[in-house]
Order: C-alpha cells, then structure tokens, then sequence
C-alpha cells in the first residue's frame, strides 16, 4: 500500500472531512441562534437536551457544559421520559432536541407531548421538513453533507457540528449572565480543574441589549 492511499493519509481525509461541516456552521450562525439564546435567559423554568443513539451522546455532553458554564441542564433519555421521566417537564421548561433526520420517533414523541405539558421545544436538525422540525417551536437547522458523516450514514462530522454548537451556546451565555470563573470553579472541584491554581483572565462581557 502507498503512503498515499495509508492508514495516515486516510485518517487526515476524515478529519478534513469533518472541519468542512465546522467552517460551514462557522459561517452560517443565523438569528435563530439568537433567539435560542434569549429564549434560555429569559425562561422561567429548566433546560433538559434529548437525543437518541449518537445524539443522546451529543446531548449529554450539551446538559453537561451548560450546567458547567452556569446554565443548569439535565439529560433527558427519550425513551426513558416515554416511560414516565418526562413527568420532569413542566410548563416554563425548555427541551433541547437533537436529531440529525429528526425522524426519531422516540424523540418525537417526547418533543409532542412536553409541549402539550407547557415546555418550549427547541429542535437541532438538519432536515427542516422533518417531523421533528414540525412540533419545535424554533428549528435550528445545522449544516450537513454527506462528505462529514461517512456513507451519510454514520453520526461523526454531523455530531462535531453539534457539540460546536452547543458550545457556542454555553459560552455565550455564561458571558452574557456574568457568570464568573470562581462560580464555575466552585461547582468544579474535582479532578485538575478543582486540583490546580488557576489566573483566569475575566471572560469579555457580552450585554443583554445586545439581544
């Protein structure tokens, strides 16, 4: 085998492959974004993120990092809520749901019904016509190519995009909130974070009015 056609050569293939899906959302932030943002500092309830299979994955890591960042999120397992969690969803709730197709049935039901329970749906998808699109009260349509997920089958680049996402929003609203890196590392005492000594520059400050 040539170094051309190697292991090496085809490992920097995947992951060219997958910073294309990262420089399109880069470049493709819309308003919806903004109205995600202002819908979570303006809620009067909880945050819960939901995703099945490679998304629930996703979705995890979402709740984690904004709970992390100052905006408290829990994971919700959709088939688990199916079976009486969702019971944790009322009225002035938000839901984060995450599914590239958004033809997850289990999410979309859960999705249909926590609204019906007074919770506002926020659905991150690629496919703005799928039934997961059609029970959100706001859609964010993420950039995906079959060329980031291989065959367009297999959630890699697609879920990449989601997680940068996903942070965009953490950070953003923790600076927004003013929420401090002493708060942060109050509620982050373990492992090196809590371990070591850290001389943080204040993070830039970014104005509600700017909404």
């Amino acid at each position: 085998m040539s170094p051309a056609n190697g292991p090496l050569e085809a490992a920097k293939d995947v992951v060219r492959n997958e910073l294309t899906g990262l420089q399109a959302l880069a470049t493709n932030f819309d308003p919806t974004f903004v109205d995600v943002v202002s819908l979570l500092l303006n809620m009067d309830g909880k945050v819960f993120v939901a995703g099945a299979g490679t998304s629930g994955a996703m979705a995890h890591r979402m709740a984690h990092l904004l709970s992390v960042c100052g905006t408290p999120a829990v994971f919700l397992q959709p088939m688990d809520a199916l079976h009486g969690t969702m019971g944790a969803v009322t009225a002035g709730d938000v839901m984060i749901a995450i599914s590239r197709g958004g033809k997850s049935d289990e999410l979309n039901q859960l999705s249909e019904r926590v609204r019906r329970r007074g919770a506002k749906v926020v659905a991150l998808t690629s496919a703005a016509d799928a039934p997961l699109a059609r029970v959100a009260d706001l859609v964010v349509l993420l950039p995906t190519d079959d060329v980031i997920d291989p065959g367009g089958v297999v959630a890699m680049g697609s879920t990449l995009v989601v997680g940068a996402w996903g942070d965009a929003l953490a950070q953003v609203l923790m600076r927004m909130k003013g929420y401090s890196w002493s708060q942060l590392l109050f509620t982050h005492p373990a492992g090196a974070v809590g371990a070591e000594d850290h001389d943080l520059a204040p993070l830039e400050p970014i104005s509600q009015d700017s909404l």
